[in-house]
């Protein structure tokens, strides 16, 4: 029970990653908070993940808007009486392409969500941690340090790269506070969104999954992607205690694909 007792805001709880963190965080003892823009999405997870109600709360979120970040994060403090972690699992994914066919003011949107509006959640966050202390977990990608060959996401990776450059300054700057921030960076990662892609690709080329999916793990040290649920748990760990010397560090969870 890493997270007995404590109190987790997971941003960007949509069907894949987000909602597999929060029920990580129940699993492991805690309460989640969950945010994102699409309450639907929210309430299906919520009653998923914790059917009678007395270990989440959710509100709809959109990060890039201060006001709505802060009202999330005194959610968390009115039903749960603080904060222990903070979560980020929100982002802007969906835009592909390179610097040749750039619409840079969609880059700039990309980098509001994913680097702006991770800043705007954790800044909201601080006052209850500074209480008690605690943890701030970024989704990264491991896309911000070795590009994809099969896909081009120029502006996702460099808004994540971006974040995960300001998570060393954070480290430093809420230290003394006793507020540890860390980077988990997932590889492909088998979820909704690589499901779909898998499917898609196969269907594309007329070939079986079960070759598109061969073609990814190929480059694995383990003969298997990492599931969704392997990052959550790497996150809930990062989260907890058990992680309390851990500070401006990047973990990639990504099967042995790309190591430093």
């Amino acid at each position: 029970m890493l997270l007995e007792g404590k109190t987790v805001i997971v941003s960007g709880v949509g069907p894949g990653l987000g909602h597999r963190v929060a029920s990580s965080v129940v699993r492991d003892g805690g309460h989640a908070v969950l945010g994102a823009r699409t309450a639907a999405n929210l309430a299906r997870s919520a009653a998923e993940i914790d059917p009678e109600g007395r270990h989440t709360a959710h509100l709809s979120t959109d990060i890039t808007d201060e006001a709505q970040c802060e009202a999330l994060a005194a959610l968390a403090v009115e039903r749960f009486g603080g904060i222990d972690a903070v979560v980020h699992v929100a982002a802007w994914d969906s835009y592909f392409g390179g610097l040749q066919d750039a619409d840079f003011a969609t880059w700039q949107s990309v980098i509001d969500v994913n680097l702006l509006g991770t800043l705007r959640m954790t800044r909201a966050c601080l006052p209850a941690l500074k209480e008690r202390g605690g943890s701030v977990v970024v989704i990264g990608t491991q896309s911000a340090v070795a590009a994809p060959s099969q896909v081009r996401q120029a502006a996702y990776a460099a808004s994540k790269g971006a974040l995960t450059s300001a998570m060393y300054s954070l480290a430093r700057e809420l230290g003394p506070d006793r507020i540890r921030v860390n980077t988990v960076l997932p590889g492909w990662m088998w979820g909704p969104p690589v499901q779909a892609y898998v499917r898609f690709a196969a269907d594309s080329e007329g070939v079986p999954e079960s070759e598109v999916l061969a073609r990814l793990t190929e480059r694995m040290a383990l003969p298997e992607l990492a599931t969704d649920g392997d990052v959550a748990d790497a996150v809930t760990f990062l989260a907890s205690d058990r992680a309390r010397a851990i500070t401006g560090q990047s973990l990639l969870v990504n099967a042995g694909e790309l190591m430093h």
